[in-house]
C-alpha cells in the first residue's frame, strides 16, 4: 500500500487536497461503511449465540458514486466508489486496522442510498508514490 500523504511533506499533502477538492467538485457524496462491533456482553445468551453484537456504521467523504454496466447479471445494482484516501486514511486508527485493505476486509458493506452493497474489491489508486484514492466495487 501506498503512503497516505503523511511524512511526504507539502507536495504529499498538496496531493490528497488536490484529490479530495476534485472528488468534492465531481460530486462530493457520502457512504457509510458498516463494520461488525466485536464487543459482546458477557452473558450466557451471549456466548450461546442467541444476542446480535450489532454493527458499527463510519460515514466517509468526500466520495463519488459511478454506476457500473452489468451485462447479463440480472437487476443487481454494480457501483464504483471512489473513496478519498484521507477518508481512508483516518479511519485507519479508530477501527484499529494497519491498511485500508484491511480495514475494507473487516467492513459488512457500503450503505448508500438507503441499500447495502457487498464489497468486491478494492483497488489503490497512486500518483507519485502517494495513495490519492480508493476504487471501492461493490454489488447489491
Amino acid at each position: 500500500m501506498g503512503s497516505t500523504g503523511v511524512g511526504f511533506g507539502a507536495s504529499g499533502v498538496a496531493l490528497l487536497r488536490a484529490a479530495d477538492a476534485l472528488l468534492r467538485a465531481l460530486g462530493g457524496d457520502t457512504i457509510v461503511v458498516v463494520f461488525p462491533l466485536v464487543g459482546m456482553p458477557n452473558d450466557p445468551s451471549a456466548q450461546l449465540g442467541l444476542v446480535d453484537p450489532g454493527v458499527q456504521q463510519v460515514q466517509m467523504a468526500p466520495v463519488v458514486m459511478r454506476d457500473l454496466t452489468t451485462a447479463g447479471s440480472g437487476p443487481r445494482r454494480r457501483l464504483e466508489f471512489l473513496i478519498s484516501s484521507s477518508a481512508v486514511a483516518a479511519e485507519l486508527a479508530p477501527m484499529n486496522a494497519p491498511t485500508a485493505e484491511a480495514l475494507f476486509d473487516m467492513a459488512l458493506g457500503i450503505l448508500y442510498d438507503n441499500d447495502l452493497f457487498h464489497i468486491e474489491s478494492v483497488t489503490p489508486e497512486y500518483f507519485a508514490g502517494t495513495t490519492y484514492l480508493y476504487r471501492v466495487v461493490a454489488v447489491e
